[in-house]
């Protein structure tokens, strides 16, 4: 689908790398999707048809962030590792018009993006045969779109969003709340990024990632 100009698009994060990255994989289809801001840290400022909203390291499916980012000149699309119906339904239920997962392709982003504009409504397909087995192995899938803090350095993408809640201050308890997945598999996460980044305790890892990126950023900037 295409219209007879762009959307004008703005993506927001916490991270910068985040926001800078889904940016740059969009620009191929600069004909289709005008990325206008992007946003670490900070409300957004300008006039966009879309709000890309980025869930790495943020509430998944909450109420509270989409229902502050979602207005009725712009509308929101909540970007995320996590696709279980509860985050679906509850981002919805919040003024999402849409919920895309990041195992998609940049086309499939695009498409999206395009379809919301057009009045639709957008969600991943078969999300009742989402599980928490499919959620480990989601950050292997082919459909990365972007880069993340600790993708350089070997951390899956959950892995580095789990460190980076971490660094947030978050318990593993919270951190279940926040990302949609079971305590096991979070525990089974943070095992696997202590062994990569060379540490043996919380303290540690929070020292480790506040030196490399997983601090939030506060930027903004306008692409035109």
């Amino acid at each position: 689908m295409s219209s007879t100009r762009p959307v004008r698009l703005a993506i927001v994060n916490d991270y910068e790398i985040v926001v800078i990255g889904v940016a740059a994989a969009l620009q191929p289809f600069a004909d289709r999707v005008d990325v206008i801001e992007i946003a670490a840290g900070q409300i957004t400022v300008s006039d966009v048809d879309v709000l890309l909203y980025d869930t790495f390291a943020q509430q998944q499916g909450g109420a509270t962030p989409v229902a502050e980012l979602a207005t009725d000149s712009r509308r929101l699309i909540v970007f995320s590792w996590e696709e279980s119906p509860e985050a679906v339904q509850a981002s919805l239920a919040a003024g999402a018009s849409g919920f895309v997962s990041k195992r998609s392709s940049a086309l499939q982003l695009v498409e999206a993006v395009e379809q919301v504009h057009a009045g639709q409504k957008v969600a991943p397909p078969n999300v009742d045969l989402y599980t928490e087995e499919t959620a480990a192995e989601a950050p292997h899938a082919g459909g990365v779109v972007g880069r993340w803090p600790g993708d350089e350095l070997g951390l899956t993408p959950r892995e580095s969003e789990i460190l980076a809640l971490i660094c947030q201050g978050l318990s593993n308890n919270e951190i279940t709340d926040r990302t949609f997945i079971g305590l096991n598999t979070v525990k089974t996460h943070i095992r696997a990024l202590y062994r990569k980044i060379g540490v043996g305790s919380r303290t540690q890892a929070v020292v480790w990632g506040h030196q490399h990126g997983f601090t939030p950023d506060r930027s903004r900037s306008t692409c035109h």
